[in-house]
This record gives C-alpha cells, structure tokens and sequence, in this order.
C-alpha cells in the first residue's frame, strides 16, 4: 500500500491543525445559545413569560374590580386590547429590568464562577468572536421574553374579553385594528430601553466578574431611573434617560399621536445600549485571562464602564435642551387645560352615545377647561394631585353653558387622572349600559396625557 500525502500549504509547513482554526460566530451563537436556554432558569423565564401574561389578563378580565390605578386599567372590561398595555406598564418597571438581569447579567459571570474561560478561549481563539457570540445569545432568548410577554398578554385579553374598540388617552375611540398597531408600535418601543438595561447587564457582567453586583447592575439601574422620573426633574433631564422610553409610548394612543418624547426616548435607549455593549466588549478584550485571579473587576473596570455613560447623559441632556423649546417640567396651565377638554369632548360624545340621546359633535360642544393649581396660591405649572379644572361646554339649542368640576392628579410623565367633582348626572358616579355590558359612566373618572414637550 501506498502512504497517501497530506496536502501541504503554500509554505510548505504542513496543514493547519483543526485546533488552530478560529470558530465562525455562527457556530459559537448556536453554542452559547443552547448553554443558556439549557439552564433550567432560562426555561422558567420564557415558559412564565408565554404563560402567566395571558393567565393574568383573562382572569382580571372575569373580576368584578379593575387594576384602575394602572394606565388603561379601567378598561380592562370594555376591550382585549387593555390587557397587553397594562402588562407593559408593569413590566416596564419590573419584569424587564429583572429579566435582563436574570439572561445579560450573568452571561459573563458565570464563566468566571466555573473557571472556564481557557477551555473557551481554546475552543473559540478569539475573545471577540466569543463577546459577539455571547451577546447575540442574550439578545436572542432577551427578545424571546419580551415577544412572550406582549403576545401572551394580547391574546388572554382577546380571548377573554374580545376585539373591541379602546378608548385613547385624549378621550377618542380607536378602531381595534388600529390599536392592535399601536399595542405592537408600543412593545417595540419598550424594547429599546430593554436593549439598554441589557447592555448595561453585560457591562456589569464583565466589569464585575464574579460579584453579584453585576446580576443586579440592571435592575438598580431601572430602579434608580424610575425614581428620577417620580422627580420633578426638568424635561431635557427626562428625556436624556433611557427609563423614558417605557413611559412615552403613552403618546401613541392620543390623536394626533406624540412622537417626539417617544422617538427620543427610543434613541436615548439605543444610544445608551450602544455605548455600554462597546465598553463591554472594550474590557472584555483587554483582560487577562492569563491570571486565574484576574476576573475582571477592579477601579479602571468602574471607571472605564460609568464615566463614558455619565457623558453620554450630559451630551444628550444638552442635544435634547437644543432640540425643543420646552423648560421647566413641561406641564404648563394652557397645556392641561388643552388636554383635559380635548378629553372631555370626545368621552362626553360616548357618554351621548351610550345614554341614547341625539349625537353631537365636538365642535358643537365647543368644550373650553379653566384649570388652577393650589387654588392659584402656586406657580401654575408641574405635577401634583391639587389640580382643581373647572370644563364648560355648549349644547346646540341650549341657551344655558354646562359646567363640570374635575380634580386632577398628573404625575411628573404628564399622564393626569382626571376625577369627576359634579355635577353628578354628568360626571358623577352611575352604570352606563353598554354593548358589552353595564360599565361606569365614562365621564366619572378617566386617564389623560400631557404632551411635555412643545413640538410634535
């Protein structure tokens, strides 16, 4: 028998040994890809988020009280659609922050408490190619989770309730396909900030290596992002920060719709996530993992990761002050009054509607507010719960001017709640009959939203 030659290079030294070969991304995604959905975590988290939702929802839905005090809440009964806002608000608050805690925040971490990072860098021979690997994997089972939580949500509503109209928050009736466009433009809209926390996770998981700060860097950050938002902080400062973006989708559901805060906050969150994966992948490449000690924490590390991110605050709180006229807090008298009758004209239509009496339009009521914060005793701008509003209107043949008392709580985001003062057989308490059922009078209490900024 004849030996059989190996094929040699152009240099003549003989083929290149398997080992020596650089693992293409693709293979090294589909890898770390299956080491995270094999945890047995990772499986609870996306079995929660494609189930529990949908459970919640349908079940609120049997109830006979509603969770009023969230955004769309109160309208948990009237349609499906109610359902999956509900649950964002609350997951942008807690459950997005914690999942990207959960996935991003320890993808890093986890191979220093193992001590696998030389068999890794073995395998793969590129620290790159294992940081793209290991972030496109946590970005991959991230959206996973957040697609499971909308979907879920969405269809236990309209399961359980139907496809019916839902009411915006400037009072006017939207179509069900139109808001099954905007709950979707509002889901993708959240997923920007949630891209942030869970760069800000990876930053945490390199930087800090085996410290269990780095698990909880994503949450503390979302947690002290939304008490800044509690703040009376001026609307520049606001908007700079990417926790916005999971409250200004609130403007997609007033008419004409309020892009500016939201696209904002969309680009804030995406510039954010840009430059914290980037610090990420900066510290993850100069390490040593020569030194077994070495696991990627120190000062330099802190530094390295929190500097750039205050700067990128402070360029964008100046680009956002340049960009719009808006001081203050944003919510000025005129706005308020604007918002509040825009409001109650076109709710007072479906009050109309649903009590059977002649149709009207909003020009024919010509509905005007008159709006006083602390009885005139304060400056007549910013959040708080001592909004006394005074609405007028006119009915066509009607000599006498219809006046409404409202007591208005808005918070620092310019969402209000509006609550009916008298006269009480317009916006006092009473069943209104529904085609879907007896619900409160729509006039009594209803949710409203100030745009903070002056452009649109």
């Amino acid at each position: 028998m004849t030996a059989t030659t190996a094929p040699t290079t152009g240099t003549g030294t003989g083929p290149a040994p398997a080992a020596a070969r650089r693992v293409p991304v693709s293979r090294g995604y589909r890898f770390e890809l299956v080491k995270l959905v094999s945890q047995w975590r990772i499986r609870l988290l996306v079995l929660a988020c494609w189930l529990v939702p949908g459970l919640f929802v349908a079940g609120v839905g049997e109830q006979s009280t509603l969770p009023s005090d969230t955004l769309f809440g109160r309208w948990m009964h009237a349609t499906g659609w109610a359902g999956p806002l509900v649950i964002l608000g609350f997951a942008g608050t807690w459950a997005l922050p914690l999942l990207t805690s959960v996935v991003a925040g320890d993808v890093f971490a986890a191979e220093d408490r193992l001590g696998t990072w030389r068999h890794l860098l073995v395998a793969v021979r590129s620290p790159t190619r294992i940081f793209v690997a290991k972030s496109l994997a946590s970005l991959t089972v991230i959206v996973l989770l957040v697609a499971g939580l909308a979907c879920s949500s969405a269809v236990g509503g309209l399961l359980a309730v139907g496809d019916r109209p839902l009411v915006g928050l400037d009072g006017h009736l939207l179509t069900p396909g139109d808001t099954a466009v905007r709950v979707l433009l509002a889901w993708a809209a959240a997923l920007a900030p949630t891209l942030a926390l869970a760069a800000i996770g990876l930053l945490g998981s390199v930087a800090l290596g085996r410290s269990p700060m780095g698990l909880l860097l994503p949450p503390v950050v979302a947690l002290a992002m939304s008490v800044a938002q509690m703040l009376p902080l001026p609307v520049a400062v606001r908007l700079a920060l990417p926790g916005y973006a999971f409250v200004s989708w609130n403007g997609l559901f007033t008419s004409p719709t309020q892009l500016a805060p939201l696209l904002t906050g969309v680009a804030v969150s995406l510039a954010w996530a840009a430059l914290a994966t980037v610090l990420a992948h900066v510290l993850f490449v100069r390490r040593d993992f020569t030194n077994p000690a070495d696991d990627g924490s120190g000062r330099r590390a802190l530094v390295l990761g929190v500097l750039p991110l205050a700067v990128l605050t402070a360029v964008t709180v100046g680009a956002v002050a340049a960009a719009t006229p808006s001081t203050g807090s944003g919510i000025r008298q005129d706005k308020v009054q604007k918002s509040l009758a825009t409001a109650f004209g076109h709710l007072y239509r479906l009050q109309t509607q649903e009590l059977h009496r002649p149709a009207v339009t909003e020009k024919q009521l010509g509905a005007t507010a008159a709006c006083t914060k602390s009885d005139g005793q304060a400056a007549q701008e910013g959040a708080g719960n001592d909004w006394r509003c005074v609405v007028s209107w006119h009915l066509p043949g009607v000599p006498v001017t219809g006046t409404a008392i409202y007591q208005l709580d808005i918070t620092s985001d310019g969402r209000f709640v509006a609550d009916g003062d008298g006269p009480k057989e317009v916006n006092g308490y009473f069943l209104v009959r529904t085609s879907t059922g007896d619900a409160p009078n729509p006039l009594w209490q209803f949710d409203g939203n100030v745009d903070l900024l002056d452009i649109h």
